[in-house]
């Protein structure tokens, strides 16, 4: 019975020991995107997406009509490129992760400073796909607005 009792502990522990490392993992892909945002990095933020992968926003204009605009991801990594080293900087929270195999979810709440300056907050959602054992960017989208924004992110 001891027996039975210690091995079982034992596959809960290493269980556990697993899914914090891929959710680790997981946090660290995006973790490095946003580093590489504010490094001004534009090879770096190509390199934590898919060949494919989609960047969307959802915006809403003035008149209060809601859309989504899709941007390309080369697009994106160039112009973040063009920023000097420490002017964007998007500070994130994990609020949820998900994983199941190859696959994860995160949400992240996030305050942007632009030079810093706070712009805007909102949250972003990640689809992930663990690819050749690592982590990258399948789809992106997030909210963007001035008001309401909670506090600071404790981090």
């Amino acid at each position: 019975m001891k027996r039975q009792i210690l091995a079982a502990l034992t596959m809960i522990f290493f269980h556990s020991a697993f899914a914090q490392k891929t959710e680790d993992s997981v946090k660290a892909t995006i973790n490095r995107l946003f580093s590489a945002m504010k490094n001004g990095d534009a090879a770096s933020v190509k390199s934590c997406f898919t060949n494919g992968a989609i960047l969307q926003t959802i915006v809403t204009d003035s008149t209060g009509k809601t859309s989504v605009r899709t941007e390309d991801i080369a697009e994106f990594a160039d112009f973040v490129g063009k920023q000097k080293a420490g002017a964007a900087d998007e500070r994130i929270e994990f609020e949820t992760l998900k994983i199941d195999g190859a696959l994860a979810t995160a949400w992240t709440p996030y305050r942007f400073y632009y030079n810093g300056s706070f712009r805007h907050c909102g949250a972003d959602s990640f689809e992930m796909v663990r690819i050749e054992g690592a982590w990258k960017i399948q789809y992106l989208i997030d909210t963007r607005r001035r008001q309401g924004c909670a506090a600071e992110p404790s981090h």
